[in-house]
Order: C-alpha cells, then sequence, then structure tokens
C-alpha cells in the first residue's frame, strides 16, 4: 500500500469550501473520492472566483484550490432511479461526506438512516454552519457570518475603525479540518469494532474550539477585549507584539521578545521606561507609536538582520505572491501544479503534511463536472445502455474536455 488511506471510498455530496477541503485532504492521502454534483452545473463554487477573473478563461480559482484528487459525478439527486444507483454504491462505500443545509440531503433520501440501512459500516460526516438543530438551524452558515458570530472579527482590526474579517476562510477551513478528524477517529473506532456511525461537524462550534484561549481569558479574568488604536497584533497583548513599518515601505511582524533586547537592538534607550509588563499594556498604543518611529529608520532587509541577531522573534509581511516566492516555501516544494483540460497549468499550494512512507500526492486535477460519470457507473455494473438512458433523460449529465 503506498498511499495511507488507499481503499477508502467516499462518497462525497459536498460543495463549497468547508466539505471539499476535508474531502481532498483525504484524496492527497489515497482515498477514491467520488465527488457527487447536480446535473448540469455542479457544485456551487464552480461559479465563483476572485477578482472576476476565470482560471484559462473558464474555470474558478476557488473550485480549483479545493477539489484535486476526485472524480466527478453529476446527477439528478431527485431521481427515484440515481437514489438507488447511489444506495448500491454506498454498499461498498466507507464514508459519506455532506455539507448542505440540516434535513436537505434527508429530504431526498440521503440522511444517515438511509446509508446505514444497506451498510451498517458506512461513516456519515455531516457538517453545517450551527448543528443540526437550535435557533439558528435555518440560517445560512457562511464564514464570513461565522466569524462575526464567534468573537474573531470583534478582535480584528484597529479600535478607531471598524472590525474586519480575516482575509481568509478560516471557519470553512477549520470545519475541513474538523471533518478529517472525526472521519480518521471513526474509521480507527471501526476498524476496532466493525461500527460505523454518524459526525456531526458544524463551522460556529469549530470556530469557537479554535479561540478557546480567548474565551477562557475573557470568562476567567472578567475582561472584555478591545483592539487597540495602533498595529498591536491581538487585543489581548501588550507591546511590542503586533507589525512595524520600515523605511522602504515593508513591515515587519514582532511577536514575543524581551521589550530591553528590543529596544537596545533598535538603539533607542528612551524607549526604557515602559519595560513593564502592565505599562506595556496599559500604553501599549503609545508605546507602539514610538517603535514604529524607530523602526522606520531602517529598512525591512536590514531590520530583520538586526532583530534575528538577537533572537527576537520577527518575519517579514508578505503579500500572497510573495510568500509563494519565498525561499523556505521554494526550499519545502510547497507551491506546485497539476495540468487542468481547460485551465491549462493550474499553480496550487502542494499537500503541507509529510510522509515518510505514505506520501501524500496530487495525482488528479479538480475535475469537470461529471467528467468521470460513465467510468464510475461502469465500475458499478451499469451497462452502456443504462448509463446512456441516465444521460439522455437528464438524469447524469457529463462534461468531457
Amino acid at each position: 500500500m503506498n498511499k495511507a488511506l488507499e481503499g477508502v471510498r467516499i462518497l462525497d455530496f459536498s460543495h463549497l469550501l468547508q466539505g471539499p477541503f476535508a474531502t481532498q485532504l483525504l484524496g492527497d492521502m489515497g482515498a477514491d473520492v467520488i465527488k457527487i454534483e447536480r446535473a448540469g452545473a455542479g457544485d456551487m463554487f464552480r461559479g465563483m472566483t476572485f477578482f472576476a477573473k476565470w482560471v484559462g478563461g473558464s474555470e474558478s480559482p476557488n473550485f480549483l484550490a479545493w477539489n484535486r484528487n476526485k472524480r466527478s459525478i453529476a446527477l439528478n439527486l431527485k431521481s427515484r432511479k440515481v437514489h438507488a444507483i447511489l444506495m448500491e454504491m454506498a454498499r461498498s462505500a466507507d464514508v459519506v461526506v455532506q455539507n448542505f443545509r440540516p434535513g436537505v440531503l434527508a429530504k431526498l433520501g440521503y440522511g444517515y438512516e438511509d446509508f446505514k440501512a444497506v451498510n451498517p459500516r458506512i461513516i456519515y460526516c455531516s457538517g453545517s454552519g450551527y448543528g443540526e438543530e437550535g435557533p439558528y438551524v435555518e440560517r445560512p452558515g457562511q464564514d464570513m457570518l461565522i466569524q462575526g458570530l464567534a468573537g474573531l472579527i470583534a478582535n480584528t482590526g484597529r479600535g478607531d475603525q471598524a472590525p474586519v474579517p480575516a482575509g481568509a476562510g478560516l471557519a470553512d477551513q477549520i470545519g475541513a479540518m474538523n471533518m478529517v478528524y472525526g472521519i480518521l477517529s471513526a474509521l480507527y473506532y471501526r476498524e476496532k469494532t466493525g461500527k460505523g456511525q454518524k459526525i456531526e461537524v458544524n463551522l460556529l462550534a469549530g470556530l469557537l474550539a479554535h479561540l478557546n484561549q480567548e474565551y477562557v481569558a475573557v470568562l476567567n479574568l472578567g475582561e472584555d477585549f478591545v483592539r487597540p488604536k495602533s498595529g498591536i497584533g491581538h487585543p489581548g497583548m501588550q507591546a511590542p507584539f503586533g507589525i512595524y513599518e520600515t523605511k522602504d515601505g515593508g513591515y515587519v511582524s514582532i511577536a514575543m521578545s524581551p521589550f530591553k533586547t528590543l529596544y537596545e537592538v533598535l538603539e533607542a534607550p528612551q524607549l526604557a521606561v515602559y519595560d513593564d509588563l502592565k505599562t506595556l499594556f496599559d500604553k501599549r498604543d503609545e508605546v507602539f507609536d514610538k517603535v514604529n518611529a524607530e523602526t522606520k529608520k531602517f529598512g525591512t532587509q536590514d531590520l530583520l538582520g538586526r532583530l534575528l541577531s538577537v533572537d527576537i522573534w520577527c518575519a517579514e509581511v508578505k503579500d500572497i505572491r510573495r510568500a509563494a516566492e519565498d525561499p523556505q516555501v521554494t526550499h519545502m516544494g510547497m507551491i506546485t501544479s497539476y495540468d487542468h483540460p481547460r485551465g491549462g497549468k493550474v499553480r496550487v499550494v502542494a499537500p503541507a503534511v509529510k510522509m515518510s512512507e505514505t506520501p501524500a500526492t496530487i495525482d488528479r486535477p479538480a475535475p469537470l463536472v461529471g467528467q468521470h460519470g460513465r467510468e464510475i457507473l461502469a465500475e458499478f455494473g451499469l451497462s452502456k445502455d443504462e448509463i446512456a438512458a441516465l444521460e439522455a433523460s437528464g438524469d447524469m449529465t457529463v462534461d468531457a474536455a
């Protein structure tokens, strides 16, 4: 066995980000991921993009990012013929993944109990915004909404301006990791007991869990976070923790470091008057401005060299393009590519986890809508005539390059 999850088959009903990222991670490790999309349009993410532009003129970068190492079949889930086919496929599947609003798939006959009835060993992972019951169950569960509700947005940005969301889909991505965490745990439990189970993951619970240190502080210290009116990097932290300007228009982040070491390497002994924990917190905006005035006397690389020479925790602040070219990123081989039938050569971030015996690899590009439908159904014993009839009725669509 060359891949850690070789032999694990996943029926992936998920769309957008949370579920597809989770199944992509499993696919990178060798799982056979069958992506079940809507006939015709496919995954909703195919129609979304950044910059109002498309890779190769037609392909969504959002979809391309989260759907490699999958085969796609595009089906009409309301069709009873399709339902029978998918239940037959489920007999040999290990995992089902979905992240529709609670109850949507169950109404169509694709809930946990439906799959369990044909395969008691099935592991059914259900993702949602807020869980499967409660006062918010009918609400849309989108990433930025969850960031705001959980408290992350209120903690981000300057105190003299409106709070801002993180510049990435953190709630969705954390939800994906929790799906993987649950699925791998359930697979191990099934290996020991033979029992499948249902897994419930939701974005709100996941983000709350990842904000645990902030919640422990607020709920036990009797304080609420107040965003600083400066570049301090966390509303609970004292100076100098933050983002500082440099002479050449760059920025450097400075994390937890002895303040004395910092003002000495900056040749700014006048800052010594601030050197105690309470002052560094109470006057953090004032301290930030003083330190920022000193860092602006140095070019970015000169400042980094000085700080690193005395072991101050620091790094240059880079945008996405420059980060992709960073020497450490290059050394790790973290930017790679795959060939897409319509998008051409697509540059992507490589798998992050390195394994000595069963390395993660990118073996397939993100699929076209229903690209592998005929192949998949043939594997499950359907004849060419039966497959053609499904296409003729509109119950299956195939987009081939």
